[in-house]
């Protein structure tokens, strides 16, 4: 830490005008993490921070013995590509089959603020096509259940011992037998919306853990929103994108059966 230009320790005392300035040093580089140069989709790059459009199908960490694939390999690859040293830290992730906006920082120090952010400063909301028609007094609300795991499954359940989970909802659209939802996180349990919209008794399309077997490859889930305030330079910030295009043919199709 250097302050006013001179190198200074944890325990000195600052005054008011001091200059404060940090040096971080290189971060420790993950050896088995392998750069994978197929193509990411970047909705926003800023200096310490960028925001992609994650397609279903890709996870968003790797794990050590199953892909080489993810979002931070491809990030890996991308950096690489400019000749920068950067080690991505993922701030807000998906599950492998669920698309949308992912937060990325670019630094550890970016990956801290971002994460300091309450609860009203770093909105995400989702689209979600799932089985079932809501009743006319059930189209918005709240899903308060709190989620955990049973011994030995690898699924999550509303359980009465579980973490406290929060959900809201609203319905956009509905057909025979299927809903248009919009859905917002409180918080950030694994597998969340997919629990507790099951917990409802509408489980999501494509959702074969949780839900119910048809033809939809995979859980229709599009994070579509996300809002937050830049902790770079105090701005807030709104970034949305359309649809994608499985999940807009899907709901086309069970508008219309017939098409």
């Amino acid at each position: 830490m250097l302050v006013n230009h001179k190198r200074r320790y944890s325990k000195y005392l600052l005054h008011e005008g001091d200059e404060v300035i940090f040096i971080v040093g290189r971060e420790k580089e993950n050896k088995w993490l392998k750069a994978s140069y197929n193509p990411i989709n970047i909705v926003l790059e800023e200096k310490d921070y960028l925001i992609l459009n994650k397609p279903a199908g890709v996870l968003s960490i790797p794990s050590r013995y199953e892909d080489s694939d993810a979002l931070v390999n491809r990030l890996l690859g991308y950096f690489d590509q400019k000749n920068i040293d950067i080690k991505p830290h993922v701030i807000t992730r998906l599950d492998r089959d669920t698309s949308g906006l992912v937060l990325i920082g670019k630094n550890a120090i970016a990956h801290a603020r971002f994460s300091e952010l309450g609860k009203d400063s770093l909105i995400k909301k989702y689209h979600a096509i799932v089985h079932g028609n809501f009743a006319e007094n059930e189209l918005k609300g709240i899903i308060d259940a709190p989620i955990g795991k049973k011994d030995n499954s690898t699924k999550h359940y509303v359980l009465a011992n579980g973490k406290a989970s929060r959900t809201k909802y609203r319905v956009l659209d509905q057909t025979k037998g299927a809903s248009l939802v919009e859905l917002q996180l409180f918080t950030g349990r694994t597998h969340q919306i997919r629990v507790h919209m099951n917990y409802l008794g509408h489980p999501l399309y494509g959702d074969h853990l949780y839900g119910v077997e048809d033809n939809f490859a995979r859980q229709a889930l599009n994070c579509f929103f996300l809002s937050y305030d830049d902790p770079f330079s105090n701005q807030k910030k709104e970034i949305k994108i359309p649809e994608p295009a499985d999940m807009k043919k899907l709901w086309k199709q069970l508008k219309n059966p017939s098409c």
